[in-house]
């Protein structure tokens, strides 16, 4: 009774070593996220550099629901109408430097997140060279196994000065803006 006591005891005890020892391997085999969702964006801002339509939409869901708020302000509905756009636009472009800084990328849980940045881009669109800043948010959703945006918010660095504002968002002295 003793020896069996002892040999539970002992079988029990590597068994308890061997669940330790693979939910370490486990754990240093798990992919954090975050990292996916930035390779989903840097192939995105790849795909502009590069003026290539495909990869350039293929970070996005191909969806008539998927949203996109432009620089200039207007807006965008559906896949198929931003890649319309894109392969009209490269047609005419060249010289593309895009530059971006302080890349966030947040989770919003096991299936959303978002990116936000600032960026900078220079280009020649139809033999005139254009330069232009601003920020951006991309709201990333998990598809299958792939992270796809959803929504796109970009907005100018220095929008014009005949931009309406509200009052209420305008920098005062008071405020040291």
């Amino acid at each position: 009774m003793k020896f069996f006591r002892e040999i539970t005891l002992s079988a029990g005890l590597v068994l308890l070593c061997f669940a330790a020892v693979q939910a370490q391997g486990t754990a240093r085999q798990r992919v954090d996220p975050a990292k996916d969702v930035r390779a989903a964006f840097d192939r995105l801002i790849e795909g502009i550099r590069q003026l290539d339509v495909e990869k350039a939409m293929s970070s996005y869901e191909n969806s008539p629901r998927t949203l996109f708020f432009n620089n200039n302000g207007s807006v965008t509905l559906g896949w198929e109408t931003m890649k319309n756009n894109r392969e009209s636009s490269y047609a005419k472009t060249k010289d593309v430097t895009l530059e971006v800084k302080g890349v966030r990328v947040e989770m919003l849980g096991t299936t959303a997140a978002y990116v936000s940045c600032t960026w900078t881009q220079s280009q020649v669109y139809d033999e005139k060279l254009e330069n232009a800043s601003g920020r951006m948010t991309l709201i990333f959703k998990k598809i299958g196994k792939d992270w796809k945006v959803v929504h796109l918010h970009t907005s100018p660095s220095s929008p014009p000065a005949d931009r309406p504002v509200l009052d209420s968002e305008r920098p005062s002295a008071k405020d040291g803006h």
